[in-house]
């Protein structure tokens, strides 16, 4: 399992298609995850710090959680198949869920979780991006900056 951390969200074009981008934290992979709106609002959200007047799903079960005195270990993206991903979340109590790595990316922002990614799916669907072209990365940071979490429709 390598560790990932979450480069940002965006919608792709020309499908409109929102994406998730994670980097390998000690290497040059790049995984990008196609997801839906909802989530990129969440995630989106998460990673800008704006508190929605109401809590979200992702913030209703991060507090839960809370509630409970569980917490949220880590999210391990574990298999891809037949174009889909699999994640699953590893709570302190030992059990783990099975989940959408969507869903995972937005609780891990709001809980603190490490995210990690299997071998096998970055051999899949990593892309490896060399330091020298780093600035189409850094170009694609810029547009993060510009661009708000209602530019993904409704939030909910």
């Amino acid at each position: 399992m390598k560790q990932m951390e979450v480069v940002g969200v965006r919608v792709e074009m020309p499908s409109n298609q929102p994406i998730v981008l994670l980097k390998e934290t000690d290497g040059d992979r790049y995984l990008p995850i196609w997801i839906g709106a909802v989530e990129a609002t969440a995630i989106a959200f998460a990673q800008q710090g704006v508190l929605p007047a109401r809590p979200l799903t992702h913030d209703l079960f991060r507090d839960v959680l809370d509630a409970l005195s569980v917490q949220l270990r880590t999210v391990n993206i574990i298999a891809l198949r037949e174009g889909i991903f699999f994640a699953d979340l590893v709570f302190s109590n030992g059990v783990e869920v099975s989940a959408r790595p969507s869903d995972s990316i937005a609780l891990a922002l709001r809980t603190g979780a490490t995210i990690f990614a299997s071998e096998d799916v970055l051999e899949e669907a990593g892309v490896a991006i060399p330091d020298e072209q780093e600035d189409e990365v850094e170009k694609f940071r810029e547009f993060l900056d510009t661009i708000s979490p209602e530019d993904f429709g409704r939030a909910g």
